[in-house]
């Protein structure tokens, strides 16, 4: 369950007075730490505006109390990947969180908002099933 967060820098750079092409939404989970059942998770959300017209990079940290936190840790630590329904949890309040705090931060330098509204899920290959 996801308990808090925080914003730690935020990045707004217009490179060209183009019209935007396309947004490319990147989200990633760069460390993982725990305590007991917390978890701290530190992220970083980059929506790229194509066809290089700019960019906006939030990093910031969720916290997270979990059962099987240190399975999570220890899981990431391996492999670089969270359970699945953990992961739904995580990738879409960072992508809401990043895409409604980016779109204040990018009117200064005139993009659109970087709201995608559709929900992220995980879905088992075949072979894993």
């Amino acid at each position: 369950m996801i308990t808090g967060g925080n914003i730690l820098s935020v990045e707004a750079r217009r490179f060209s007075p183009e019209a935007t092409k396309g947004l490319k939404i990147n989200i990633s989970i760069d460390d993982i730490k725990n305590e007991g059942n917390n978890l701290v998770l530190t992220y970083t959300y980059s929506a790229k505006y194509e066809e290089s017209v700019g960019e906006l990079v939030i990093k910031g940290e969720l916290a997270a109390v979990e059962e099987n936190a240190a399975d999570i840790k220890k899981e990431w630590s391996k492999d670089k990947k969270l359970p699945d329904e953990f992961a739904n949890i995580v990738l879409n309040t960072i992508n809401y969180t990043a895409s409604v705090n980016g779109t204040f931060v990018v009117r200064p330098v005139n993009l659109p908002s970087p709201m995608l509204p559709p929900r992220f899920t995980i879905n088992k290959k075949e072979d894993e099933k």
